[in-house]
């Protein structure tokens, strides 16, 4: 054990001397949950998505023109089941829900969004105004009814900030392992350790440990900040399922910093390929942006991507109402992947360069 803790402890000073690493690795991804979170605080949206259940007179009664016209500012989906319907107004994945029933149009909108349900009720009352216009010489045809769901969807600062979590432990994780294995490798440290009196178990424990420790950090920071007023993000009931998730994704992405570490034979080339395989990847897995508009098969690729599934899983656990059913298979996944890419770092590991 106190072997470990020396281990550990040279490994944190290293770390925190170096104030590039510090600032790559924890800084530099809060710059971007600070100015994201303040620049997307508004709610509005330029296109909405609303759920038809079942016939709806005034909608399936519209040309072709009105279509066309009307889907530039909202989109139509037609489904069945009215409770899912309303489940996912609640949940923040669609806009609004209408339905008609005895010529009255009812539409229920999310409570958080205030813009797009303006956007929506708009929308719908105009509809239904023409309708009633065009039934001349009558009662009004259709009456609206407008009401609101439970306030659940997700603000901007509920999905940037496990985004922009996942991809700082991303970051912090893969840079460690790998810019370490390379410069020790280079400056024969590895060969050294070899040669102590020090056991493989106590190197390998002391940089698991430094890792989860940072990443343990960067969790608490980015809570710590997130849920200021300002940025107003509201945990919900098992948020503490975050940690073992981090835990989890630190593994992981460590095990991406052992293969490149294990084929870069200067800091260069492992900052280099790290960059090329961090950063693609932290922008198909939505760490920036959703990524529900994706094509098909980019959505496909992205599926095959760590950080695609820590990103989801922390956003329910976070700030979707999650539990272990949402938790527990991205932590299998995340430790299965951390498996197979260390047992492929022990094949490509060397002790020297040469």
């Amino acid at each position: 054990m106190r072997t470990l803790l020396s281990l550990s402890k040279v490994m944190v000073l290293g770390m925190v001397r170096d104030r590039t690493a510090v600032f790559f690795m924890l800084l530099f991804p809060l710059m971007f949950l600070l100015l994201f979170g303040a620049l997307f605080q508004s709610d509005g949206s330029s296109r909405v998505t609303v759920a038809q259940v079942g016939p709806v007179e005034v909608l399936d009664t519209l040309g072709d023109e009105q279509l066309a016209a009307l889907d530039e500012s909202l989109r139509l989906e037609r489904v069945g089941d009215r409770d899912q319907a309303l489940e996912d107004v609640r949940q923040g994945d669609l806009d609004g829900a209408v339905w008609e029933e005895d010529g009255e149009v009812t539409l229920f909108v999310s409570a958080a969004g205030q813009g797009s349900s303006g956007v929506v009720t708009g929308l719908v009352n105009g509809l239904v105004q023409e309708a009633n216009v065009a039934a001349t010489g009558q009662e009004p045809a259709y009456r609206v009814t407008t009401g609101q769901v439970e306030d659940e969807s997700v603000k901007a600062i509920q999905f940037l900030a496990p985004g922009l979590l996942g991809w700082a432990v991303a970051m912090g994780a893969s840079f460690m392992s790998a810019l370490t294995l390379v410069s020790w490798r280079k400056k024969r440290l590895l060969r050294r350790l070899w040669l102590a009196p020090v056991r493989p178990a106590h190197v390998v424990g002391a940089r698991v440990g430094v890792s989860v420790g940072l990443s343990l950090v960067q969790l608490v920071v980015f809570l710590g900040v997130a849920v200021i007023p300002f940025y107003g993000l509201q945990l919900t009931g098992s948020w503490w399922l975050a940690i073992p998730l981090v835990v989890c994704g630190t593994l992981a992405f460590m095990s991406v910093g052992l293969v490149i570490g294990a084929w870069a034979k200067t800091e260069e080339a492992a900052n280099g390929a790290l960059q090329v395989v961090i950063m693609p990847m932290a922008f198909l897995s939505g760490s920036f942006f959703p990524t529900d508009n994706m094509p098909g098969w980019l959505n496909t690729v992205s599926q095959a991507l760590p950080l695609k599934h820590l990103n989801e899983a922390m956003m329910s656990v976070l700030s979707r109402g999650g539990g272990l059913s949402d938790a527990l298979p991205t932590m299998g996944i995340l430790l299965l992947f951390a498996a197979a890419l260390t047992a492929v770092a022990a094949k490509l590991f060397r002790w020297d360069n040469a």
